[in-house]
């Protein structure tokens, strides 16, 4: 296949195209506050949003009487970008980058299909050979300027997944972003950069080995692939794909019992989430998108709590007073939610 390339000024041209959005008013930026609680030893971000709650919700179609009438498709911010949110076209032009409107994390921006492809459906070799492109043009122009800036890549995919959206689209988080209103020393990193598999063949077994060899034990199940560096021959789509096949058919195997060996193109049989950074690619299997969040002597269910794709970021987000309160007096509440998921 051809290959994908990604602006070279990646870094600047999200930051400007942010800037210039949300002091017009085209994107709406919600800041949070946030902690660090420990999931057995892994450092987890949760962040707390009360704006989110009051977020705009897309017009209802308007009811119809009339027989036949066919009620029009929903709304697809990515069919027709508006140019406000518009980063950058790829080359060739088969995915475009366009901002998240609705923003937690400032610089949040998409990968999409330029034209729609489900997003229940398996990834392509080229959406992930754009998503590479992106994390490598992200990464050498931020090396260029004495930085150290990186991506996280994250996908959803099916009902428990936190997916919203139809139209095929990746999300893309700046790092440095993520880390911004941590408390000093918080110790947070990329929990998939923790996935690294010690013993090579790609299966963490639950237990990951991290850069002191401690073993950090998560509460649900996940895959994950040492991916190789930019410009080797595992960094091609071709390759990445395959990496994607096997972490996903593990995880068929590990949510059916089979491993879909013959699958390769079509929907996909299972919710999950994909992350991918410069290192390494993880695939988490989703049974729930979330769970309840208890307050008070009588447990009283104060919220849920939803996850999507940025839990193998190792972070979480709150929308209600009473779920920061509640999460923060007793983190193993999310440890317990966590492992619904």
């Amino acid at each position: 296949m051809t290959r994908i390339r990604a602006p070279a000024n990646l870094p600047e041209l999200v930051k400007n195209t942010f800037n210039k959005a949300k002091s017009n008013g085209d994107v709406n930026f919600y800041p949070t506050q946030a902690t660090v609680l420990h999931v057995n030893s892994i450092p987890f971000q949760l962040r707390f949003s009360p704006a989110l709650a009051s977020k705009p919700k897309p017009p209802k179609p308007a009811p119809s009487n009339a027989p036949g009438t066919k009620q029009p498709p929903p709304f697809n911010p990515f069919a027709d970008p508006s140019p406000a949110l518009l980063v950058a076209r790829l080359d060739p032009p088969s995915h475009v980058l366009v901002l998240n409107k609705f923003a937690v994390v400032p610089e949040h921006f998409i990968l999409a299909t330029a034209s729609f492809e489900p997003q229940a459906h398996l990834l392509s070799a080229a959406d992930l050979a754009a998503a590479r492109a992106c994390v490598d043009a992200y990464h050498d122009a931020s090396s260029a300027d004495g930085g150290g800036g990186s991506l996280f890549v994250f996908f959803n995919s099916g009902p428990h997944s936190g997916a919203s959206q139809p139209h095929r689209h990746l999300q893309l988080l700046p790092v440095d972003r993520m880390r911004d209103g941590l408390p000093p020393g918080s110790g947070w990193r990329v929990l998939a950069d923790a996935l690294l598999p010690d013993d090579g063949d790609g299966d963490n077994d639950g237990a990951q080995g991290g850069d002191d060899d401690s073993l950090l034990l998560l509460p649900f199940r996940c895959f994950a692939e040492r991916l190789d560096g930019a410009g080797g021959g595992g960094s091609s789509g071709e390759a990445l794909r395959a990496a994607y096949l096997r972490l996903y058919r593990r995880a068929c195997e590990e949510v059916l019992g089979t491993t879909a060996e013959e699958e390769e193109e079509g929907e996909a049989r299972i919710s999950y989430n994909l992350a991918m950074t410069r290192d390494v690619m993880a695939l988490c299997p989703r049974r729930a998108e979330g769970g309840p969040v208890v307050a008070g002597d009588g447990g009283e269910e104060v919220g849920r709590l939803a996850l999507n794709g940025t839990v193998l970021a190792g972070t979480a987000l709150v929308k209600s007073q009473a779920e920061w309160d509640a999460l923060r007096a007793d983190p193993g509440q999310l440890v317990r939610v966590l492992a619904r998921i």
